[in-house]
């Protein structure tokens, strides 16, 4: 992943940079707001290192997966909706009814 992934989605980011470092408090990453020096500085910081180990250990964390909850965030769904756009065929529309999926409820409204 990249940092404008962690930026663009900060909150719901929390959980998996929790999981990476303990130490880390929510209020602090609130401050932070998805300023990459700042989260470096804190990592610094909290875990004892000097800049450069710190930048290597987000690097390392950036290095995987999206996690999941972040994925299924509904602002990451509407990205990803926008994104499909290049994929539809000329004169149809991404947000179009898509009852032959079978995930549209019977009486024809969306859920």
């Amino acid at each position: 992943m990249k940092w404008h992934h962690v930026a663009g989605n900060w909150p719901a980011f929390y959980e998996a940079i929790i999981e990476r470092w303990p130490d880390v408090d929510e209020a602090e990453l609130d401050e932070i707001d998805g300023d990459q020096r700042g989260f470096l500085r804190y990592i610094a910081e909290i875990e004892g290192l000097e800049p450069e180990e710190a930048r290597e250990e987000v690097r390392e964390w950036l290095a995987g997966e999206i996690p999941a909850d972040v994925v299924m965030d509904e602002s990451h769904d509407n990205i990803s909706i926008r994104n499909s756009a290049k994929y539809v065929g000329e004169g149809e529309d991404e947000y179009d009814d898509d009852a032959r999926f079978g995930d549209d409820d019977e009486d024809g409204e969306t859920g």
